[in-house]
């Protein structure tokens, strides 16, 4: 089975480029011969992937700004495409000429929405202005209306809805396939090899309640309104892994709030699993996140998770089983009830347990063979 993969550009700290990597190698023992299309990538990230089980086809035009980049990588994969002869094409990107489209990104119709919520008047205004989002919103719609377009993989069932609500998807059409983590490098026996080693090193002493968080875009996943509700949380820690343009003004916030001293910000970190190993508790009061692969890594760590209603990885959470799930991201105060809980002597440690066990389902070969099982069905319908 000959399969190409789209996504534009690699990021050692996004959770899409995670899942292509996973991917990659997964596929690769299911012998499917793959091809990623890409502006670039580098050779070893693909994890479990040898360096002759995929190839990488190029397509890097010139551009300035993000319309012109994604408009013309674009233009350039349906052109290298039409040159090329394979079974099927799965894009991450929002393309007209793919076959599959996996929605890691989510549905830019409904981030904006979330992302009104939380806006003045001149914010609203200038994100209404964006051509960007203009250019997004129509590429977005394009894909999902064309004939082409055979499936969408959606990696929880918040997206399934949300295309269904946004765009009138028929069921046949949305699959749901969750992310794979690799169940034995992220484990609970990181906290015997990181915990003292990296809280010596941020001077944290043993038996302090340390949140973490991981990820990029602090805007989108609620990193102001989580160091807002830190400081209603007696003793406890931050942890902030990720690099982002607002980490200087962040840093600033914490520092007004006299938070300087319990806030520790990491910056990107390309091996996150050190600091899983740490923490007691991961946090996630995104505005908006389909599924993000930090949250499998965590809760397979055994780190209960704290999250909103607004992130695909709530669907694995009872509150109070394997953590809290947050109703409405903008609301400090809810937060940090939700953190206060989790600091609770015993509380970590008992959820730790349940999410570790509620994520033993989701590993690497289960997530291939869903991947392979539906290019199957996509291929000779009939044996269905």
């Amino acid at each position: 089975m000959k399969i190409a993969l789209v996504r534009q550009r690699y990021n050692p700290y996004g959770g899409a480029e995670r899942f292509v990597e996973r991917a990659m190698g997964a596929l690769a023992a299911e012998e499917v011969e793959l091809t990623l299309l890409a502006r670039s990538w580098p050779a070893g990230a693909a994890a479990g992937a040898t360096a002759g089980a995929w190839r990488l086809l190029r397509c890097d035009p010139f551009y300035v700004g993000r319309v012109w980049r994604d408009w013309g990588f674009a233009r350039a994969v349906c052109a290298a495409l039409k040159a090329e002869d394979f079974d099927l094409v799965q894009s991450h990107e929002r393309i007209g000429c793919c076959d599959v489209y996996r929605a890691g990104d989510g549905v830019h119709r409904q981030w904006l929405i979330n992302r009104k919520r939380a806006l003045g008047l001149l914010g609203r205004s200038a994100l209404a202005l964006n051509p960007y989002h203009w250019y997004t919103l129509a590429a977005e719609k394009r894909m999902f209306l064309s004939p082409a377009l055979r499936a969408v993989i959606c990696n929880s069932n918040m997206v399934k809805d949300e295309l269904r609500r946004h765009f009138g998807l028929a069921e046949d059409k949305l699959h749901v396939i969750y992310s794979g983590v690799d169940l034995d490098a992220f484990h609970p026996r990181l906290r015997q090899t990181w915990r003292q080693r990296k809280r010596e090193e941020l001077g944290i002493a043993a038996d302090t309640m340390v949140f973490l968080f991981v990820g990029s875009g602090f805007r989108r996943k609620g990193l102001a309104q989580l160091l807002r509700a830190l400081g209603s949380v007696r003793d406890a820690r931050l942890v902030v892994v990720g690099a982002d343009k607002e980490l200087p003004r962040l840093r600033r916030e914490a520092a007004r709030a006299g938070l300087a001293a319990r806030v520790h910000f990491a910056g990107g970190q390309e091996d996150v699993k050190p600091w899983y190993g740490m923490a007691d508790c991961f946090v996630l009061p995104t505005l908006y996140d389909p599924f993000p692969n930090a949250a499998l890594e965590a809760m397979a760590c055994a780190l209960p998770l704290i999250t909103s209603l607004q992130c695909g990885a709530a669907e694995l959470i009872e509150s109070g089983v394997q953590g809290y799930v947050c109703r409405d991201p903008l609301d400090v105060v809810e937060l940090a009830r939700c953190l206060n809980l989790a600091a609770a002597a015993g509380q970590a440690e008992r959820m730790g347990t349940a999410a570790r066990e509620r994520v033993k389902t989701f590993d690497l070969a289960d997530m291939a063979q869903r991947l392979t099982r539906l290019y199957a069905h996509l291929l000779h319908p009939e044996s269905r």
